[in-house]
């Protein structure tokens, strides 16, 4: 499974700008965002979809992306992760 491309980061856009919007993240690269030092959330491509990887209690979790349901569920676990630390 490879990192996310420009072409697909540009399908995620409304997804990236939501995660924009948590003060404690810093985009580094498009689509790569960090809390201090740490990276906690980047996005994947592969033929079976699009995901994301989010830093959860110290371990990758991997989230699907595909839909506006999916993208909600990874921006409600992506609130409560940000809000620690």
């Amino acid at each position: 499974m490879k990192h996310a491309g420009e072409e697909t980061l540009d399908l995620l856009e409304d997804l990236l700008r939501e995660v924009r919007k948590h003060a404690a993240l810093r985009e580094r690269r498009r689509g790569a965002f960090y809390r201090k030092s740490v990276g906690i959330l980047h996005f994947h491509e592969d033929p079976a979809g699009l995901f994301a990887d989010l830093k959860v209690d110290g371990e990758w979790r991997r989230f699907s992306v595909n839909s506006k349901a999916e993208q909600k569920a990874l921006l409600k676990e992506l609130a409560a992760v940000a809000s620690v630390g």
